[in-house]
């Protein structure tokens, strides 16, 4: 016999409380989850005499259980909420305007000479400005302003009846905390979500910011049509007054505009925002802001503030522009940065490559202290026609300027301008370069080989000194391009930006490398551990020296010689294979310039070489730059073959015609001409009349 668990005499557990004897659990598992006993024999079917009327047990609901984890479950979706809003809606980008803001970069003398982006100014502080200034706003985008907690449900079923019985939308029933949501945080899209999230941040701004920050923020940063963005740089741009001193009929004009900006800009519709300006000053009367006495005024009137119209694009302003926004960080007015550009010497620029005479050829030119400070940049013939930078974005091979680190390794291994090399023939693991004019000195000095730029005088040094030692001298001085670890590298056969070769030249010009171009003003200090780390480094003992003497050579009679000025000057030639590039970079005094003259294509121009054009551009520039008279005409020069030239890497013939021309002129009171002849003998000759000279023939190079 089965002993009965619900016994009317078993006591109850005082676990479970007073009124059952077992807990209700396991009431409720007996009644729902204990099968019958099976009948014996296994039939499945229950014992006789068994019944399964037990006590119903209902299971007590706990309301409060549910309310805790409801209100827990409200906190955790609160957390996350405001995280979210902390982390995609920061109150300080409130104050930013919706666009990227303006940059303007100055030159060295503080000119502007470029304007990138949006018109913005700095913030307003609504409590600041006349009162009937925010509430001209306030009167015809929000008149519940300060009653509303960032929606107003009011606003919003005006909105809807007049939008039904317009037949379309014509009014929203955004607050100014919503726009300013709008504004800094979303996009302008009409969808239901983002609707919701505008409603969120609403929330947000109200329950974090007072009225006069939010109003402050919106006024701040809402747009006024003509790329113009906030107050107080629309002022500026409408009236040329600050917003501190607008009139009643200039605040209800602004105020106007925030509906339709593109549209009801003044300075191309007046009428229609003179006619919203009539709306304005009736809210205002309407929401108790001014009497009829006060609105009755005379319609605001232009007075666009006279700014000076700067370009939006120039190749220097597109180079510096990058390195302008990293300077200053993060932008949230307009931004002037002072940049290193000389105007005077950027105009001297843009004349000499006007003067140059060129035709389907480009030209670039960088001119740089020798500290990298860049005061010019032309960076081809016109920017409007083609942007591309030549400058600092066309990777072009050198020619023979990349001797410039040939005879630097070999200085630093001890070599010196007067050691002799072998001017004849070489060949090295199967390459044979030539001199370009198929002549050869036999034994030289090094003076004279980079005077005459020597081909196979840089193919023996690259040899003695290795090709190693070669390339690490041109990265020490700046070169970040490949390098093949070839010999032929010795004529120019890597590519390089004229930006980084002339900034490989002003370290010599400066007595360290590297240099880095820039073209921002330095704003502060360098660390004191800067100098210890990856400082400038000076040359060493005589090594400038030899390459001031070696880089003089080649002005004084050698490749270079129609760039030499009155004084001291330094540079080298380069033209590369079949004349399809040709430079020259140089310095004197304190300014260090390259220039580049080629086909963007890529294609040969016959008769370019780095000692014609290229030369002569430099040399008018320097004049210009310097202020410096044009040098006297020489004495009797060095003897140097007139078909010497300057190397490239297969031999052709690449710099034709650069040898010393005769010296001709008039011998006062005789009458007679002076000519010095090419092997050093005079001739004097009857000075023919001035009216009867032929004229002089063209030169090759001119206009190439």
């Amino acid at each position: 016999m089965r002993d009965d668990p619900f016994d009317g005499n078993r006591r109850p557990d005082p676990r479970w409380g007073a009124h059952s004897a077992y807990p209700d659990d396991y009431l409720s598992q007996a009644a729902t989850a204990v099968p019958p006993p099976d009948s014996p024999g296994g039939t499945g079917q229950p014992e006789p005499g068994y019944t399964s009327n037990l006590p119903v047990v209902r299971k007590k609901r706990r309301w409060g259980r549910i309310i805790v984890r409801a209100m827990a479950a409200c906190v955790v979706l609160f957390v996350i909420l405001v995280g979210w809003l902390a982390i995609t809606a920061p109150l300080s980008k409130s104050l930013q305007p919706p666009t990227p803001p303006s940059v303007t970069l100055l030159a060295a003398d503080g000119t502007p000479i470029a304007r990138r982006g949006a018109t913005v100014d700095k913030p307003v502080d609504a409590s600041k400005l006349p009162k009937y200034v925010p509430q001209a706003f306030i009167a015809i985008e929000d008149r519940r302003f300060y009653s509303h907690w960032g929606v107003d449900p009011w606003g919003i079923m005006r909105a809807m009846a007049h939008n039904v019985m317009a037949g379309g939308v014509r009014e929203g029933g955004s607050t100014i905390t919503q726009q300013l949501a709008k504004n800094a945080f979303l996009d302008s899209d009409r969808t239901a979500g983002r609707k919701l999230r505008e409603a969120l941040i609403a929330f947000w701004l109200e329950a974090w910011l007072s009225k006069n920050d939010i109003l402050s923020r919106y006024l701040s940063n809402v747009y006024f049509g003509d790329n113009v963005y906030g107050l107080r740089a629309a002022s500026l741009h409408y009236f040329n007054v600050e917003p501190e001193h607008l009139s009643v009929s200039q605040a209800a004009m602004l105020a106007g505009l925030v509906k339709a900006p593109s549209k009801l800009a003044p300075t191309g519709n007046l009428r229609g925002a003179q006619d919203r300006e009539k709306v304005v000053l009736g809210a205002m009367i309407a929401a108790g802001f001014l009497t009829k006495d006060q609105a009755d005024v005379r319609l605001a009137s232009l007075r666009v503030r006279p700014v000076a119209e700067l370009p939006d694009g120039t190749y220097f302003a597109d180079w510096v522009l990058p390195e302008a926004r990293d300077t200053q960080g993060d932008l949230s007015q307009e931004t002037k940065v002072v940049t290193t550009l000389e105007p005077r010497l950027q105009k001297a620029a843009e004349r000499a490559v006007r003067r140059a005479g060129l035709r389907q050829a480009q030209v670039a030119i960088v001119a740089m202290r020798p500290d990298g400070r860049v005061v010019a940049m032309v960076g081809g013939k016109d920017y409007k026609t083609s942007p591309f930078n030549r400058a600092t974005q066309a990777r072009r091979q050198p020619g023979s300027t990349f001797k410039l680190f040939v005879y630097l390794a070999a200085m630093r291994a001890g070599m010196t301008p007067d050691d002799m090399v072998e001017d004849e023939p070489i060949t090295i693991a199967g390459w044979s370069p030539k001199n370009s004019d198929g002549r050869y000195e036999g034994q030289i000095t090094l003076r004279r080989a980079f005077q005459k730029s020597s081909n196979v005088a840089a193919a023996r040094l690259i040899q003695k000194v290795g090709v190693d030692n070669v390339i690490k001298a041109a990265r020490d001085l700046g070169i970040s391009t490949p390098i093949p670890h070839e010999a032929s590298i010795a004529l120019g056969t890597s590519t390089v930006s004229l930006l980084e070769l002339t900034s490989a030249f002003a370290a010599i010009a400066g007595d360290g490398y590297p240099v880095s171009a820039r073209g921002i003003e330095a704003t502060e200090g360098k660390p004191w551990y800067s100098n210890i780390v990856g400082g400038p480094r000076s040359l060493g003992g005589n090594v400038r020296d030899e390459m001031l003497d070696l880089l003089s050579s080649s002005t004084d009679g050698g490749t270079g010689r129609q760039a030499a000025l009155s004084v001291p000057t330094y540079g080298k030639t380069g033209t590369t294979q079949d004349n399809r590039d040709a430079l020259f970079v140089g310095f004197a005094k304190d300014l260090v310039v390259g220039v580049w003259v080629g086909n963007d294509d890529n294609t040969p121009n016959a008769g370019l070489s780095g000692g014609g054009i290229p030369a002569r551009v430099w040399k008018d520039f320097m004049q210009n730059a310097l202020g410096i008279a044009p040098p006297p005409p020489p004495a009797v020069p060095e003897a140097v073959d007139d078909n010497a030239t300057d190397g490239d890497e297969d031999g052709t013939t690449i710099d034709p015609g650069t040898g010393p021309l005769p010296v001709e002129g008039n011998i006062s009171g005789l009458g007679v001409n002076l000519q010095v002849k090419r092997d050093g003998t005079l001739r004097l000759s009857p000075a023919p009349d001035p009216g009867d000279r032929p004229p002089r023939p063209p030169n090759p190079d001119d206009g190439r």
